[in-house]
């Protein structure tokens, strides 16, 4: 049995800049692994199959582990194949890139089955074909994302060191988001910012990377509020409780917020149940290095 942690994402920024001929946005994102994550564990030797504990994710071809592993066949037609069973902690729907961890951690599993590894580019490659945001999670390390979110420039010492170890607290409402309709949303608003005074705003802050980026913003989060009302509702409302700046990572719904210790958990939870209802959720994770 082989055993894959996959880990959430957080977008602390992210900036829209146009839309290209293939229907794809350009994007520029200042992106993080967190340490929430998701569990795949690969039985070797059984049929290509998958599981998994949450009921409401299908496990058929549609699943990105098993578009993963589609992709890892292709280009090893005799690779060795099994089991996959995916225990879930990152709630879909959110914007934390759970499936596209879920895959790239079946692309790992493979790999190590092989023998014989084909290693971290080639498997951005592989992942590249599966997700736009899937190369990110090969490497894991924090970075800006570009392209359609293929093209990847690791972060320098001093920032990544900038960022490791920060707390944030997550919440996220009943609802997801889904990432193609956050896109259309801002399509048809079409209200897309210009590269070089969003690459000059992250320049300066990875000159000086001691404060908070997530000002830096996120170009789908005005769409997305205009039409899921509950979301900026809710987040002024977290705001007065924690006295803190809260922000929509990647195509939502989850929101973030960085927070120091000590930290008021139960009344955050409570305000989170007023204003979202039953089936909210609230977390908390620490970026990685």
């Amino acid at each position: 049995m082989l055993v894959s942690a996959a880990h959430a994402k957080l977008n602390l920024s992210l900036a829209i800049t146009g839309r290209r001929e293939d229907g794809f946005h350009e994007l520029v994102s200042l992106v993080v692994l967190i340490d929430l994550a998701d569990t795949l564990t690969l039985e070797v030797g059984r049929p290509l199959g998958l599981t998994c504990d949450d009921l409401g994710l299908p496990v058929d071809g549609t699943n990105l582990v098993l578009k993963a592993a589609a992709a890892y066949v292709r280009r090893r037609p005799g690779a060795v194949v099994g089991r996959f069973h995916l225990a879930k902690k990152i709630p879909h729907g959110a914007g934390l890139g759970g499936g596209s961890s879920d895959a790239v951690a079946a692309l790992r599993l493979l790999d190590r089955a092989s023998g014989d590894p084909l290693g971290a580019e080639a498997l951005e490659a592989l992942a590249a074909e599966v997700g736009s945001d899937c190369p990110f999670f090969v490497r894991g390390q924090a970075a800006v994302m570009r392209g359609r979110g293929e093209r990847l420039e690791i972060l320098p010492p001093a920032a990544r060191a900038a960022l490791a170890g920060r707390k944030v607290v997550l919440v996220k409402p009943p609802f997801g988001v889904p990432t193609p309709e956050a896109y259309a949303l801002l399509a048809k608003a079409a209200k897309y910012r210009a590269a070089a005074p969003v690459e000059a705003e992250l320049a300066a802050w990875i000159a000086r990377p001691l404060a908070d980026p997530s000002p830096l913003g996120n170009d789908l989060a005005a769409p997305v509020f205009a039409k899921y009302l509950a979301l900026p509702a809710g987040l002024a409302s977290f705001c007065l409780t924690t006295g803190t700046a809260w922000r929509m990572t990647g195509s939502g719904s989850a929101c973030f917020s960085f927070v120091t210790d000590p930290f008021e958990h139960a009344r955050l939870r409570e305000d989170v149940r007023r204003a979202w209802g039953a089936g909210s959720w609230v977390g908390e994770a620490v970026i990685s290095g």
